[in-house]
C-alpha cells in the first residue's frame, strides 16, 4: 500500500517537533539536528520536515512512497502517461534516506517525487536543488536533480 509524503520547510524544527507531535499524537520516528520525520498509519503519510539549507519555509515537495519495488513500477508509468517531462533519478541518498525516485512538477509547479526508500543513511544528502524543477521551489532544497523545463504552449 503507498503512502503520501508531504515534506514542509520550517524556520525552528524544535518549535516545530513539538507541534506536529501534538498534532499528530506521535512523536516522529526519525529525528536529526535538522531534519524530522512521522510515519504516520492514521492519516498514512510519511510527514517530514527539515531546516536550514535544506529548505524554505512551506511545503517543498510532494510525493508516492511505494513499499516495493514493484508498485514503484506502477508510479512511474502512470508519472511517464501524465504528459510531464519525468526525471528517474534513479538511486540516490536524500533525507537521510537511500532510494530509487523520480521526480515531476505539475502543470503549477508543484514537485512530485515517486519513490521506494531501501535504506538508511546517516547525511542528508547533497543532490542538486529542486528548483531545478519549479520555480516554486527553494533554491537550496534537497533531493531533485536539474531536470528539463516543460516546453511552454502559446496562449490564446
Amino acid at each position: 500500500m503507498k503512502r503520501l509524503h508531504v515534506h514542509v520547510g520550517v524556520a525552528d524544527l524544535d518549535k516545530s517537533i513539538g507541534f506536529y507531535s501534538t498534532l499528530f499524537g506521535a512523536e516522529p520516528t526519525v529525528t536529526k539536528a535538522d531534519y524530522a520525520k512521522w510515519m504516520l498509519e492514521d492519516p498514512r503519510v510519511n510527514f517530514a520536515i527539515s531546516s536550514g539549507n535544506h529548505a524554505a519555509n512551506g511545503i517543498e515537495h510532494l510525493g508516492i512512497q511505494a513499499e516495493s519495488g514493484e508498485e514503484l513500477a506502477e508510479v512511474y508509468g502512470r508519472l511517464k502517461t501524465a504528459d510531464r517531462p519525468v526525471l528517474e533519478e534513479g538511486a540516490t541518498t536524500c533525507c537521510y534516506a537511500k532510494s530509487e525516485k523520480s521526480w515531476i512538477a505539475d502543470p503549477d509547479g508543484v514537485v512530485w517525487e515517486a519513490f521506494h526508500t531501501n535504506g538508511e543513511a546517516t547525511v542528508y544528502g547533497d543532490s542538486p536543488a529542486l528548483s531545478a524543477l519549479s520555480d516554486n521551489a527553494a533554491a537550496n532544497a534537497c533531493c531533485a536533480p536539474a531536470m528539463p523545463a516543460p516546453a511552454v504552449k502559446a496562449c490564446c
